[in-house]
């Protein structure tokens, strides 16, 4: 899952970070509410959110608050010291999906959000279809076109695609994309990404491959839909 933790007591989040990216996570950092709603609104490709309430420039239930207000249905995983029944409603009712209550183990928190992606996968399952200019991803029937043309893709070209259509304008390491097509694999290297690159580039056509831009030295990111 791409995640948003969203805490302002540092040491905690860099463990959250650590962990969760330990377990294959794609994680991002913030300790602002404003910069949360920012990130969210950005449109890059968030699968949930580990909102803390108590933020130091605006409230957690505030910022669950304006994302359904603005439309957003991104699972919001609300963490909190307050363990009152009523802390907990005013939590779920701002726009929470759950509440977990510090200090907590890391297992549940990892149990939560499993159970949060599972949620959104059935919500979301019909239909899903990523698209970046001339090129699209059918999720579910796992069917790749170029202009309406069909291209034949190898399971681990799919999973690349894939990652790189959900996170549209982002920088992936290659090793962000070797967890995401390969996230058993053994004895793989920074090349590996490289040539199957290459083979994706070849099969989507000219056009196309020029979406998929090379960030020297880093990875690679797919270009954002209105470039």
């Amino acid at each position: 899952m791409h995640l948003l933790v969203v805490e302002d007591d540092p040491r905690l989040g860099r463990l959250l970070v650590r962990l969760l990216e330990e377990e294959r996570h794609l994680v991002e950092l913030t300790a602002s509410g404003h910069e949360a709603l920012e990130m969210a609104a950005a449109g890059s490709g968030l699968d949930a959110i580990v909102l803390d309430i108590g933020l130091p420039d605006l409230p957690g239930t505030d910022v669950a608050r304006r994302l359904r207000t603005g439309g957003s249905q991104l699972p919001i995983l609300m963490l909190t010291a307050r363990d009152t029944v009523e802390d907990r409603v005013a939590g779920l009712d701002a726009g929470a999906d759950d509440y977990l209550v510090k200090p907590f183990a890391f297992a549940e928190l990892s149990a939560r959000l499993r159970a949060l992606g599972r949620r959104q996968a059935r919500d979301t399952r019909p239909g899903v279809v990523l698209q970046n200019g001339p090129i699209s991803l059918d999720e579910v029937r796992r069917l790749v076109s170029v202009d309406g043309s069909p291209v034949e893709l190898s399971p681990r070209e799919f999973s690349l695609l894939e990652c790189l259509l959900r996170h549209p304008g982002q920088v992936l390491s290659r090793d962000q994309l070797l967890d995401y097509a390969w996230p058993y694999g053994d004895m793989l290297t920074h090349n590996t990404v490289d040539t199957y690159v290459h083979y994706l580039r070849d099969k989507l056509g000219e056009a196309a491959a020029a979406r998929i831009r090379t960030v020297r030295g880093v990875g690679y990111r797919m270009a954002l839909t209105d470039q």
